[in-house]
């Protein structure tokens, strides 16, 4: 699993949410205090927080056994938030069986073959 992979679940889940947050469809921008605002931006800063995972990432390969043991859990658990919430759009044209995958199915399949297989799909 490496950082293509966070990169392209996110983008696919914030091009769902974002349209949510437009006035067209009755939003105030999200800073509305309603609970459909306060929900939106609680599940966009979610998304955020479970993507922001560079850093780590760029940091396992220099770690040690047991910080990379640390580091593969926390990758793990935020690629689980972001399966989790994108699996709500599996019926969605852009959504690809990479977003269906654990973790350890990823780490099989490097985030280019699985694009390629992706594109396939």
């Amino acid at each position: 699993m490496d950082v293509q992979h966070f990169e392209r679940i996110t983008a696919f889940i914030e091009a769902r949410l974002r349209p949510l947050f437009d006035p067209e469809n009755g939003s105030d921008h999200g800073f509305g205090m309603d609970d459909t605002s306060r929900a939106l931006r609680a599940l966009l800063g979610t998304v955020k927080a479970a993507a922001a995972v560079k850093g780590l990432a760029d940091q396992r390969a220099a770690a040690d056994p047991a910080l990379r043991h640390i580091i593969d859990q926390a990758l793990e658990h935020n690629w689980d938030v972001l399966r989790g919430v994108a699996r709500n759009w599996e019926d969605h044209p852009d959504f690809v069986r990479e977003f269906k995958r654990h973790a350890w199915e990823l780490d099989e399949t490097p985030a280019e073959a699985a694009a390629v297989t992706a594109a396939d799909s």
